[in-house]
């Protein structure tokens, strides 16, 4: 089988070896923007050939691992290249506009939307890491709208490398992510922004950071190249979600202010149940 991957960063990389792990008879080509990830990639063995569009046509299994912006200008003129056989997968933080800008696409049946829940917070081809994927849910939107024997590759693919399948609509996908994943990516990035604004007066803040800071902020190193435009496509459901986080963070300011460390404790105490909500989430750590 012949697998080419675009964008050969963390999430395209990662899935490449897992890729070579599990079917080790795979071809796999690389497509990539920059030259020095390309170069890299190969250095580092995660594809054996470096290709260019005018190649898709000997596609088997397209991933596109590229961020949501040139994902929307990127996907119709992958989809123009391929043959009729070939499954083309995206692997986007965001769903709603991608689906809405290939709904009349004439190879849209062979389109699968995907979302794998799946990542760290470094980038580039140095950032793969193997088994990325294994435990981890893949989200899949308007699957009806792929051709079933094309769906049939991807999900076969998909269980080979150990992932869980869900099935959601763009519009909710795009939603719940903002809660979950979005919102946490801002939080990191501003609590980092707040102690780097204070360790300008105080040099010495960061040799007091243990190991609950860097846990927190640890999404703060995340590429801004990627981010940004996950936040810009998904504009209304993270300001939906900013102002409820915003709500909580007032009200537990007020708690302080008025000395209720009581209802500080039952804040805290009540949010504990999420130690059972998230148990046996698979991490990654690079």
């Amino acid at each position: 089988m012949k697998v080419f991957v675009v964008g050969i960063g963390l999430i395209g990389g990662s899935f490449v070896k897992d890729i070579k792990a599990n079917m080790p008879e795979t071809k796999v080509f690389g497509i990539d923007a920059n030259p020095e990830h390309m170069e890299e990639a190969q250095a580092l063995n995660l594809i054996e050939y470096k290709a260019t569009y005018d190649d898709l046509n000997q596609a088997d299994f397209v991933f596109v691992s590229i961020p949501v912006n040139a994902t929307v200008e990127e996907l119709p003129k992958i989809l123009d290249a391929v043959n009729d056989d070939c499954v083309v997968c995206d692997a986007g933080s965001t769903k709603e506009l991608i689906c809405k800008v290939l709904a009349d696409h004439p190879k849209r049946r062979n389109f699968l939307a995907c979302h794998p829940i799946a990542g760290t917070e470094f980038s580039g081809p140095s950032a793969a890491i193997n088994g990325l994927y294994n435990g981890k849910t893949n989200i899949i939107c308007e699957v009806e709208k792929t051709a079933f024997k094309l769906q049939e590759k991807a999900l076969e693919i998909f269980q080979l490398l150990g992932m869980r399948i869900r099935y959601m609509n763009p519009k909710a996908h795009d939603k719940h992510i903002a809660y979950v994943s979005h919102l946490s990516h801002i939080s990191s990035f501003m609590l980092g922004k707040t102690v780097i604004e204070k360790e300008k007066n105080e040099r010495d803040i960061f040799d007091m950071a243990g190991s609950g800071f860097e846990s927190t902020v640890r999404l703060a190193k995340s590429s801004p190249a990627m981010w940004a435009p996950i936040f810009e496509q998904n504009k209304e459901n993270v300001i939906e979600t900013l102002n409820e986080y915003i709500q909580n963070l007032m009200e537990f300011r007020e708690l302080l202010e008025e000395d209720d460390f009581e209802g500080i404790y039952n804040e805290m105490n009540n949010t504990n149940k999420i130690k059972s909500i998230l148990k046996g989430i698979p991490l990654n750590k690079k």
